[in-house]
């Protein structure tokens, strides 16, 4: 059986470097991506351990926006179909 595409959606995946500090990081996921606080520090600290953590999902046009702002913003980010 194959596997259905669910609805047109996508996602950022932010991916972690060696120039941006964690400060940076949390800010910019806050002003950009709308995350809360606690949300953005997870995010940073999921990152820095993982290497790599989704912190968007939409539709493939505000997707688009979004990574365009954040990789303005110095950040290493992926789209990715989810």
């Amino acid at each position: 059986m194959k596997k259905r595409k669910s609805n047109n959606k996508y996602i950022i995946e932010l991916h972690n470097d060696k120039f941006n500090t964690f400060d940076y990081v949390i800010q910019t996921l806050r002003e950009i991506c709308g995350h809360n606080y606690f949300q953005a520090t997870q995010c940073a600290h999921i990152v820095h351990n993982n290497g790599k953590c989704v912190v968007f999902e939409d539709k493939k046009e505000l997707v688009i926006q979004i990574y365009n702002e954040m990789r303005d913003s110095g950040l290493t980010v992926k789209i990715k179909d989810d």
